[in-house]
């Protein structure tokens, strides 16, 4: 007899009478499997595809997790929990919602103070220096001007007496009779230029000292001032909303606004404390600078006002050698940064 062929391993599966595989030995097939598949990948990852007996459409089914005689379905991807989820729009919302409300407070307490109804927190020694400070600067800008435009006074007199000097020296040699009379002037012209050019080196560099003083070093100083004066009304803002709290009613309503004004005044008292301390101590080491830089300064501006007016050119050039100022010589131009590397 022929040997019967084997049986179809779909076969073997055992069915019901309605078509469906029995739940038994489903189980018994997927623990099967499980064991045949290789370690590291589970059965929830797998899916197994069955062709019907009767029918060519061919069916995917998904093999679940098996848990207490039941399958479940699982879905592979990143688990997100819910805590973690963050909507950039609220967020958004939130900020300006707490910008506004900081904003009304201190236009509140900014208006407040100007009609005399807010009370104002004061640091009497810190502010008459600040005073001080705002008045010098203005005065330091006002010598800054002057200074400008006598180097431009002076600077325009020079190419004056450049030119007078060349005219004269031109002449010279075309008036035989008039010769050294002319050559003298041409001389004089053209040594009053170059002590000029020396003075107008001297007058720059002060300009330049002087500038960086107030629009640097001053102009930096003030502006921490003003974050601090920024600081002082919101600490006022919050101190004066943590008054009136306490001022009304304690209930449970109250409480707890009472304890988050709290919070939020602290937080700012901080905040002032330290840009207080900031600007005391920019405060000091500017005036420290300033007596430096404005000594030397004053001077270089004395000795070479002098020395030109004077007409002692040794001591003019002496003056600016002591200052370490390097003078342009006319008509050559600066060096390339290709030169200067």
């Amino acid at each position: 007899m022929a040997q019967e062929s084997p049986k179809n391993s779909a076969a073997e599966i055992p069915v019901t009478s309605n078509g469906e595989v029995d739940d038994v030995h489903e189980h018994g097939f997927n623990r099967d499997l499980k064991r045949s598949l290789p370690s590291g990948l589970g059965l929830s990852e797998t899916q197994i595809t069955s062709h019907g007996f009767d029918s060519t459409k061919e069916e995917v089914m998904e093999a679940g997790a098996y848990q207490g005689g039941q399958r479940t379905q699982t879905k592979s991807g990143p688990v997100i929990l819910a805590d973690e989820i963050k909507n950039p729009a609220m967020e958004k919302l939130e900020l300006v919602r707490k910008w506004s409300l900081n904003t009304y407070k201190c236009t509140r307490q900014i208006i407040s103070e100007k009609l005399g109804r807010g009370s104002r927190t004061v640091d009497l020694e810190l502010e008459a220096q600040i005073d001080i400070l705002r008045d010098n600067k203005k005065k330091y800008e006002n010598i800054l001007r002057l200074a400008q435009t006598l180097s431009t006074q002076l600077f325009q007199m020079v190419h004056t007496q450049r030119q007078l000097g060349d005219a004269f020296a031109d002449l010279s040699l075309k008036s035989l009779e008039l010769h050294e009379e002319f050559g003298y002037n041409a001389d004089t012209q053209k040594l009053l230029a170059k002590n000029g050019e020396t003075l107008l080196g001297a007058i720059n560099f002060f300009i330049a000292s002087v500038n960086t003083l107030v629009n640097k070093t001053i102009e930096d100083t003030l502006m921490t001032v003003k974050q601090y004066e920024s600081a002082r009304i919101e600490y006022d803002a919050y101190r004066t909303d943590l008054e009136e709290l306490n001022l009304g009613p304690r209930d449970a309503n109250t409480l707890p606004k009472i304890e988050q004004s709290q919070h939020l005044f602290q937080a700012h008292k901080e905040k002032y404390d330290k840009m207080r301390s900031d600007v005391s101590i920019k405060l000091k080491f500017l005036e420290e600078n300033k007596v430096k830089v404005l000594h030397n300064q004053l001077v270089l501006f004395h000795n070479a006002i002098a020395a030109y007016f004077a007409g002692n050119q040794k001591q003019l050039e002496q003056t600016l050698k002591q200052f370490h100022i390097k003078l342009k010589t006319p008509g050559v131009d600066a060096p390339s940064w290709l030169e200067e590397q």
